[in-house]
């Protein structure tokens, strides 16, 4: 079995193609496709680690909980997180099977239910940051704000949503497991939307904390502890650009991670879009230098990971 490993950071977004494509068969369906793309990194001899946000996902539970608010018991925003897990590693399950079984690949799939711990303390919980659920406008944010007690804020531009807390991962409760599903080959779905945020109380018990883990951050903390070869982080454009949407903007290709950090202190990467992305990168190939990062989009792995096109980072 292929020693090479490669972690695969797939967000939450990708699951919806737009407006009123947002339903559990269209979430397959995307799923489905991403899974196509996933699959040519496998067929190359890679063993893949998926990871997947969730945002949106846990928005639509948390919205239909309000609603049925006085009816049903509440759900807890960890519990969200569970769910999203299992439902959405269940698509990508399905849909790597499938995929693999056409291209006469034998490589077992598993999904792994998985928890990541953090500070209780983190200045996180005082400042909640994280948007979640679908975009809106302004008055029915404010409006659902005052009904169900939410922090909304506008998002880069593109609406308003619900925000909450998103602390930093400091350790994946599961990675042993994680480590030797990987050793053994398996083709692993794991640390679904950042992981279900749980912190040690004074008995050393693990607890649920209402919050959302940044999945490029707890994905970038997976690739380090396993030491993995590659990281590629998904996103919705074929290339990373400085001066975007501006005149000036520029594509970047092959860049070192000095380079990125240098862009990054210019303020080329907005904390709501692609700093995130950077900033997980930059964690990851200070501790594994002898790594590489990747960002693309999905439709695109394949000539990135040919080095025809994707921002290639390292350090």
């Amino acid at each position: 079995m292929s020693s090479r490993v490669a972690v695969v950071a797939v967000g939450g977004n990708a699951l919806i193609l737009g407006p009123g494509k947002d339903s559990i068969r269209d979430q397959a369906a995307a799923a489905t496709t991403t899974c196509r793309y996933v699959a040519d990194i496998i067929e190359q001899g890679w063993t893949v680690v998926l990871t997947h946000g969730n945002g949106p996902q846990v928005g639509f539970i948390l919205r239909r909980s309000g609603i049925a608010k006085g009816m049903v018991p509440e759900v807890p925003v960890d519990y969200a997180d569970a769910d999203t897990q299992g439902a959405i590693g269940y698509m990508f399950q399905r849909g790597l099977y499938n995929e693999l079984k056409r291209r006469g690949i034998t490589r077992d799939v598993v999904a792994l239910v998985t928890q990541v711990r953090v500070a209780p303390d983190d200045p996180a919980f005082q400042r909640p940051t994280k948007p979640i659920g679908a975009h809106m406008d302004e008055a029915t944010a404010l409006e659902l704000a005052r009904q169900l007690g939410w922090s909304v804020a506008e998002d880069s531009g593109r609406g308003w949503r619900r925000v909450i807390a998103s602390p930093e991962p400091q350790e994946i409760i599961e990675l042993h497991a994680i480590r030797d599903l990987v050793s053994e080959g398996f083709i692993l779905i794991a640390c679904g939307g950042g992981g279900i945020p749980v912190m040690t109380d004074a008995r050393g018990d693990l607890q649920g904390l209402e919050a959302v883990i940044d999945k490029d951050l707890a994905s970038s903390l997976l690739a380090r502890q396993l030491g993995a070869q590659l990281f590629v982080v998904s996103t919705s454009v074929e290339r990373v650009a400085i001066h975007f949407n501006t005149p000036r903007q520029q594509w970047l290709g092959e860049i070192s991670l000095g380079e990125l950090e240098a862009y990054a202190r210019e303020g080329h990467f907005p904390a709501g879009s692609m700093g995130p992305k950077i900033e997980a990168i930059r964690r990851y190939l200070s501790a594994c230098p002898q790594g590489r990062a990747l960002i693309t989009d999905p439709p695109n792995l394949r000539r990135a990971l040919a080095g025809e096109t994707g921002t290639h980072i390292h350090a």
